[in-house]
């Protein structure tokens, strides 16, 4: 069928793609079961086996903290530095899935320069003159 064709070809160019063997291997039985459910049913098999990927994705935990955690259990607050990522010191509250303590501490964590700008004030002769 069409959907078939079109489904190898793109596994067979994203296996060149792959960097570890390891990672191959897992990336070869779901390209067999996207085969399967694409000979099967079709193009509602490649769908239906893409569905059944994502919600088996939503179930899975990593150290007690969901696979798709910015996106799976939607929380808005923990979307604030998602797509586009603010400076760490001006984020106020950790993520709420990680942790119950979600207020960080400190309030004044702003990085400061060193305190000796010799270069940049046009003293460095004067920091030489007063090492020798």
């Amino acid at each position: 069928s069409p959907a078939m064709v079109i489904i190898v070809s793109i596994t067979a160019i994203a296996s060149f793609a792959t960097p570890s063997f390891d990672m191959a291997i897992s990336a070869r039985l779901i390209r067999f079961l996207f085969m399967i459910g694409a000979a099967t049913f079709g193009f509602y098999g490649i769908i239906l086996c893409l569905l059944m990927m994502v919600v088996h994705l939503c179930g899975l935990r990593s150290f007690g903290v969901p696979y798709m955690a910015p996106f799976a259990p939607f929380i808005p607050v923990n979307n604030v530095d998602t797509v586009v990522r603010l400076p760490w010191w001006t984020l106020r509250q950790r993520p709420r899935l990680i942790t119950a303590n979600t207020i960080r501490e400190g309030t004044n964590q702003h990085p400061h320069p060193p305190a000796s700008r010799g270069m940049v004030n046009g003293d460095f002769e004067e920091d030489n003159n007063n090492e020798a």
